[in-house]
């Protein structure tokens, strides 16, 4: 069969439709979002709220949101920078970190709607699957925040850390429908022989290690042995938040997180300062915001400034043509 190249004409580009913006730099899939922002149509004027996990380069962010057609809505957000007030300064971008920032979204949302006391969630983790409806009284006039996962275009592989951000939500109160086959720990073992069926196990310590950060840990201990320049250059960060808190285990430092998270998961208020201004006699003047950035501005000469400038000019001219003449 001859070899046809095809060409795209006048019919091709007449069909062509183009894709909405998001979809062509590939930051939103519409497919999937189309399914979780969907309500059931018995549902009447019942909202179908998202617990929403994205990762950065330095932090993750949480949100539990719900669609509406001027755009989506946001109920609650914790980022894990906000964990440096609870004392955890380093490794904000790790599986425990998420856990801690889908902690303190949960709890700050169920406080906001009043049900932090009926649903607390697990307080002593264990890394097994947790479900509000199964191991929690349930109040029949106040049932549990349900919310569906969304991961954006994350792939969902196992032991991925937005799912380390959706077990801390879990735990923390919210219904979130999943079970334990994306957690670290959860494994396949292909059968041996043939007729066999493949094996599934799930090991509820190995998740635990990875809430608590066991597993830097050991890379820590590991790396010190072998090479103390390199560890430095690692894990100065750790050392300085361990001495600060005053501990001596990464597990001590996450406990003390969780509880501290719990008894407060407000929102920090924001302090706003005015910007440092000099005098007007002086033309350039410096301004500083409240993150401490500072930068000079040219400042607007008053009317006096302005006539001595003139007479300056005019007596600098003067002399320039005694001088040549």
């Amino acid at each position: 069969m001859p070899f046809v190249k095809s060409i795209k004409g006048r019919s091709y580009f007449g069909r062509y439709q183009t894709k909405f913006r998001r979809r062509r730099e590939a930051r939103t899939d519409y497919y999937a979002r189309r399914k979780m922002i969907m309500q059931d149509k018995n549902k009447y004027d019942s909202k179908k709220y998202r617990f929403v996990v994205r990762k950065t380069n330095s932090r993750f962010i949480c949100q539990v949101a719900y669609a509406t057609p001027n755009g989506d809505r946001i109920m609650a957000e914790a980022k894990s920078t906000e964990l440096v007030r609870f004392g955890l300064t380093a490794g904000l971008t790790n599986y425990a970190a998420a856990y801690c920032t889908g902690l303190l979204c949960a709890r700050r949302l169920l406080k906001t709607l009043k049900l932090d006391d009926l649903y607390k969630g697990v307080e002593e983790v264990d890394g097994n699957v947790w479900d509000v409806y199964e191991q929690d009284k349930v109040d029949e006039k106040r049932r549990p925040f349900k919310a569906v996962l969304d991961v954006g275009i994350t792939s969902t592989t196992t032991g991925n850390k937005v799912f380390g951000a959706m077990k801390g939500a879990s735990d923390g109160g919210i219904y979130i429908k999943h079970n334990n086959k994306r957690f670290p720990g959860f494994k396949i073992r292909k059968p041996e022989e043939k007729g066999e069926k493949r094996t599934e196990t799930f090991e509820a310590d190995e998740h635990r290690a990875k809430i608590f950060g066991l597993n830097i840990e050991e890379y820590m201990d590991k790396l010190e042995e072998e090479d103390k320049k390199k560890y430095k250059l690692q894990f100065s960060q750790w050392d300085k938040c361990l001495e600060a808190n005053k501990l001596d285990s990464l597990e001590e430092l996450y406990k003390k997180v969780h509880e501290q998270i719990r008894a407060n998961p407000d929102r920090e208020a924001l302090k706003k300062t005015d910007p440092v201004r000099k005098s007007l006699d002086e033309i350039k003047s410096v301004y500083e915001n409240s993150q401490g950035k500072k930068w000079k501005i040219d400042r607007k000469l008053t009317l006096e400034q302005r006539k001595e400038r003139v007479q300056e000019r005019i007596a600098d001219a003067v002399r320039r043509t005694q001088e040549a003449s």
